[in-house]
């Protein structure tokens, strides 16, 4: 069983002093082709596995905007704000947190105990969270909550399940082209019950039951390979300690979900369905293009955890980084000019009010392509929290300000240029907090040679 637990590795660099041959460089050049290769399989992997339903959405999203209309697409907006909020209920958001510590403990039998401890704790935390979701959703039915709350608690539910799935051992382990393959599943069979069931049950309460159904395979497919490989979880024992790990993560993730994925939830309160259904129309659109490059920072996770003490470790950070904001710069240059194709073709004509909605929030890409990139690939592999916790903070502080205008405003405009200054704001602190972290570990290992020659003299 241990030798099925151990990850992908790259391979091992020649050992100092070891004999080299006149074949040594083009082996070096092809490994280095063969890495850089390997990364862009693995963002396709990703890109298609864990964002894969904005594939889908090319035939979803029209069908459901013809079928619903703005009334039933604003209901849905609401459904699906609260799937990105249950998920996060459920996996705390420590995916990426949890993913990074598949290799702490090494390899062998260490490793397999390590990773079997982690897995009952974390298993033990979702159940009994999505335990409750359920509880709640029945309950509302039972009782015959009004429509807006029985859609909120059903997106709670449906993205809660979702997350009691173990893809994140399968990126801990750089296994993307399996993700791919179990996401897929899911992926696909929402498109065909979503195209079969709803317009004949045209309902926006249907169309996130079709995605409640088909996210079983894959939740399904997922336990079956981490059974396989590391066989079953252990008791939970240590579940403070992931609770403690992982709280101000959720703290700071359950804030930004609150003014990013989850917003049209929260603005149910101050905005009418069609005004949602608008403001979705465009933010579907964005979010799709903003999650395609969101799976660079998830391919590149397990890479940077392996090489957390490179001397080069932040150059190749910042290059990344700096990549992802030029593809999201032309990304928002060329949806502000296909902006009325782009919402005609997509939505219909009964959309047309939200072509300005769209152009203006297109500028949130550059900056949710830098807040995604450090916070899933960067401060995950340093780990640290307090940086998650103080940029969330600060754009909900901006968010609870864009609310508070709503209510007065009960204007859809409020949401969308809220979304773009708090998106703005939060990619700032981002960038400042890396300054930081770069100036600290300069300073730490400047002083290191220091103190152990202050030590040495002083002995002597």
């Amino acid at each position: 069983m241990a030798e099925h637990a151990a990850p992908n590795l790259p391979d091992e660099p020649q050992a100092p002093g070891a004999t080299q041959t006149s074949d040594t460089p083009p082996r070096r050049n092809t490994h280095r082709r063969h890495g850089f290769l390997g990364i862009i399989r693995d963002i396709g992997y990703v890109s298609f596995g864990k964002y894969g339903q904005y594939v889908v959405t090319i035939v979803t999203v029209p069908l459901i905007a013809r079928v619903l209309g703005t009334h039933g697409l604003g209901l849905l907006a609401i459904g699906m704000s609260a799937y990105f909020i249950g998920s996060l209920l459920v996996d705390l958001g420590i995916t990426s947190y949890l993913a990074a510590r598949v290799h702490d403990a090494g390899l062998g039998d260490d490793r397999l105990r390590h990773i079997n401890q982690l897995r009952g704790d974390y298993l033990a935390i979702r159940a009994g969270t999505l335990g409750l979701l359920g509880t709640a959703l029945v309950l509302s039915y039972a009782v015959g909550a009004p429509v807006h709350l029985e859609m909120i608690l059903l997106g709670l539910f449906a993205g809660g399940f979702w997350s009691v799935s173990e893809d994140w051992l399968l990126i801990g382990q750089g296994r993307f082209g399996a993700s791919t393959a179990y996401q897929a599943v899911g992926r696909i069979g929402y498109l065909v019950l979503l195209v079969a069931v709803l317009p004949r049950m045209p309902n926006a309460q249907v169309a996130v039951l079709c995605l409640l159904v088909s996210s079983i395979p894959t939740v399904v497919l997922t336990w079956w390979d981490s059974l396989r490989t590391f066989g079953p979880p252990a008791k939970p024992r240590d579940v403070r300690i992931v609770l403690r790990t992982g709280a101000p993560v959720f703290t700071s993730r359950l804030l930004v979900t609150t003014y990013g994925q989850g917003a049209a939830a929260v603005y149910s309160a101050v905005l009418d369905a069609v005004s949602l259904g608008l403001y979705s129309a465009g933010d579907r659109l964005v979010r799709a293009i903003q999650s395609t490059l969101d799976p660079i920072g998830f391919a590149l996770l397990p890479r940077m955890a392996r090489k957390s003490a490179d001397d080069n470790f932040w150059r190749h950070a910042l290059q990344a980084l700096l990549a992802c904001v030029c593809t999201a710069t032309v990304a928002a240059a060329a949806v502000w000019v296909s902006a009325p194709l782009l919402i005609h073709l997509v939505f219909g004509t009964d959309f047309t009010a939200a072509i300005g909605l769209l152009r203006v929030e297109t500028f949130v890409l550059p900056a949710t392509a830098v807040t995604s990139f450090i916070t899933t690939a960067v401060l995950p592999v340093r780990q640290d929290t307090t940086g998650v916790l103080i940029g969330a903070v600060i754009g909900t502080g901006v968010a609870a300000a864009a609310l508070t205008i709503a209510f007065r405003t009960h204007s859809v405009w409020t949401l969308v240029y809220g979304t773009v200054v708090v998106e703005f704001t939060v990619a700032s602190w981002y960038l400042l907090r890396i300054r930081t972290l770069i100036n600290r570990e300069r300073v730490t290992q400047a002083a290191g040679p220091a103190i152990v020659l202050m030590r040495e003299e002083g002995g002597s």
